[in-house]
């Protein structure tokens, strides 16, 4: 089976090229509701943290504002990673204000130490989710990237500490990339288990690695399904541009 590394380098070989197209919709899987929201084109999905002042954007209409005095839109956008009290990410942190932190590969509390852990990267114009060991190991120069964890579908099997009867449901939110380079980025409308949320890649977007990026206040902005949740101020926040 190709591991994330060796499947990234050859995605260009067999990659549908399509125009720039994004949209969030909603679904439900094994009986728990879901906001999907679907790019073709990664050169426009973008991450935030800090603005040019070194202060946290924190909120999704604080971006928005920024974009739309440089004549662009966001499209969608949705927690982009676990952060500290400071809203520094925890891990691997990289975008066009250079890398912020490093790379954790060590196993340790929470979420984020569930080994194995991951790394959402768009180097170019192709996005892959990488398991983070992999990636130290020789992963590409990525223009974004952000790390979390744990992994939800490591080269399409379920994370090993994942249980189907786990009692642990609450709010979260992923990326995946299929093999033809789409990201699906997606967010539970219902608190949901890891295995649930796992299998929504695994088996519907079909997604040989998946990364889990927060939860419990996972929030979405999706202005054409009305929506621009509120709630703590956020960390890293990943999204789509579009130019005006």
């Amino acid at each position: 089976m190709w591991t994330a590394i060796r499947a990234f380098a050859l995605l260009c070989a067999f990659a549908v090229c399509a125009q720039a197209q994004s949209s969030c919709s909603e679904t439900t899987h094994l009986g728990d509701r879901y906001t999907i929201c679907t790019v073709k084109d990664a050169a426009r999905i973008d991450l935030w943290l800090k603005d040019n002042t070194g202060a946290p954007f924190g909120e999704f209409d604080v971006i928005e504002q920024a974009l739309r005095e440089s004549g662009k839109t966001l499209e969608f956008a949705m927690n982009g990673g676990m952060y500290h009290d400071d809203r520094r990410a925890v891990g691997l942190f990289i975008n066009d204000q250079g890398q912020q932190q490093t790379l954790m590969t060590r196993e340790g509390p929470g979420n984020f130490g569930m080994l194995p852990n991951g790394v959402f990267c768009v180097a170019g114009d192709q996005a892959a989710v990488f398991e983070s060991r992999s990636f130290a190991e020789g992963g590409p120069e990525c223009r974004i990237a952000t790390q979390s964890g744990p992994m939800l579908v490591i080269d399409g099997a379920l994370h090993p500490r994942f249980l189907p009867d786990s009692p642990s449901r609450k709010w979260r939110n992923a990326v995946g990339v299929d093999a033809n380079g789409v990201t699906y980025f997606a967010i539970s409308d219902d608190p949901v288990r890891f295995h649930d949320f796992a299998t929504l890649f695994r088996d519907v977007l079909k997604t040989p690695n998946a990364l889990y990026l927060d939860g419990t206040i996972s929030r979405l902005y999706a202005p054409d399904l009305g929506r621009s949740d509120r709630g703590a101020a956020m960390g890293p926040i990943l999204g789509v541009v579009a130019e005006n």
